[in-house]
């Protein structure tokens, strides 16, 4: 497994949650309420949108485009009957650094001039 770097654990907390960049992939790290940290791919399995702008009630995620809703826990949708689920990532707390197996790293794109 080859763990990334993705933040400091003061940048999530307890029924937070925080959305960060490894390379080109997104991830989204959530605490949930009374559980331990989790960390998905940053993007919605539905309709494989961000989740820049999705929201987090300490248990569950929901997605801003179609109101799809996922357990903070195991990931699986809770909002209709479905299997899509987030794609979780293997997360460990090191110190004071969270690291994510977020698989090979391409570099992050540079930006448009």
């Amino acid at each position: 497994m080859a763990y990334t770097y993705i933040c400091d654990t003061g940048a999530v907390n307890e029924g937070g949650m925080g959305l960060f960049q490894a390379g080109r992939k997104s991830v989204l790290l959530v605490w949930p309420q009374g559980g331990e940290l989790k960390a998905y791919r940053g993007r919605c399995p539905h309709a494989d949108m961000p989740l820049t702008d999705a929201s987090f009630d300490g248990k569950r995620v929901t997605c801003h485009l179609h109101q799809w809703g996922f357990d903070a826990n195991s990931g699986k949708c809770v909002t209709h009957l479905v299997r899509n689920e987030l794609h979780r990532y293997e997360v460990r707390v090191e110190g004071n650094q969270i690291h994510v197996d977020v698989g090979p790293l391409k570099p992050a794109r540079a930006a448009a001039i």
